[in-house]
């Protein structure tokens, strides 16, 4: 059976269109486990709320998406390695 790393690592390597199904598949499923949609989404806004609110009080932490996005994938990457040796 695949780690969950596995998974993610081909999950990633999706088109656009299935990786949006898929997100919507896993969100349908967490709300199946104890969690209304209405909570799943509050729980979001307020984390975006959060995180819009670190990024206002010093924008000069803050990366562009591309480059957030670039180390997402290089840090999934190298826990992927670990995990395979």
């Amino acid at each position: 059976m695949p780690t969950r790393d596995e998974i993610a690592q081909q999950a990633l390597a999706l088109p656009v269109d299935d990786r949006a199904f898929l997100a919507d598949m896993l969100e349908q499923s967490l709300c199946e486990q104890g969690c209304s949609r209405e909570e799943f989404a509050a729980y979001w806004t307020g984390e975006l709320d959060r995180r819009m609110a670190e990024f206002e009080r010093d924008p000069s932490q803050g990366v562009d998406a591309a480059t957030a996005l670039a180390e997402m994938r290089r840090h999934q990457q190298s826990r992927f390695l670990r995990n395979s040796e």
